[in-house]
């Protein structure tokens, strides 16, 4: 089944559990939350004690999506601020195996991330051992880009992998998710769904999560058409 995973880089921080709220509502089961450290990524953003404070706001998983160099020091503090899901990217970590271990002895579930111009096949020794792979289908960084077509490739050679291989990992996509592209992410085989530009830039984050999961649910046959 697709999910929606609302972004929470895009919300109104001022008041941030209203927005988490608003899009639990309108049928998010998953919070996104991008961490970026201005020196992966161009961006600096948000840590820990907010994490601490949406777990109070919040039972859905917590999805954090590190956009870090070093991510090894940091996993400790998000696993005690209470991240269930933890996303590292490929190009940050020198001993991603050993990474993505550190994550599931803290108790979360280890995931990988890949930029737009990474190879799937070079994941394909850890793949037993993760949750899910996130698809950057633009250059992390920044909320509000177009998402890049060429990226569809690589969910669709994720889904192979993940036959061929009996996996059991999902497939999670960031980037540019909007009502014009959805669909094709979903029928690619993506079955997570991060937005949030989509979501939280007109102040009506339930009608528009509403809206968008709705679409996604058609376009995987979960759902008849209008």
């Amino acid at each position: 089944m697709v999910e929606l995973a609302p972004s929470i880089l895009s919300a109104d921080f001022a008041h941030l559990a209203d927005a988490v709220q608003a899009a639990e509502q309108g049928g998010g089961t998953i919070i996104h939350v991008d961490v970026m450290d201005g020196h992966f990524v161009p961006n600096l953003t948000i840590g820990p004690p907010v994490v601490r404070s949406l777990r109070k706001a919040t039972r859905l998983p917590l999805d954090c999506h590190l956009m870090i160099e070093h991510p090894d020091a940091l996993i400790p503090d998000f696993a005690e601020a209470g991240a269930d899901w933890v996303s590292v990217h490929y190009e940050a970590c020198r001993h991603l195996h050993r990474t993505l271990h550190l994550i599931a002895e803290h108790g979360m579930k280890p995931a990988v991330v890949i930029n737009p111009a990474t190879r799937v096949d070079l994941l394909i020794d850890i793949l037993p051992m993760v949750h899910h792979v996130l698809v950057m289908s633009v250059n992390p960084g920044f909320g509000g880009q177009q998402f890049l077509p060429f990226t569809l490739d690589k969910i669709r050679r994720l889904r192979e992998l993940r036959k061929e291989y009996r996996l059991n990992f999902r497939i999670e996509v960031d980037g540019g998710i909007a009502q014009d592209t959805i669909a094709q992410v979903v029928q690619a085989g993506a079955d997570l769904l991060v937005a949030g530009s989509a979501i939280f830039d007109n102040g009506h984050a339930e009608q528009n999560a509403q809206s968008l999961l709705r679409t996604a649910r058609v376009a995987a046959g979960e759902l008849q058409p209008a």
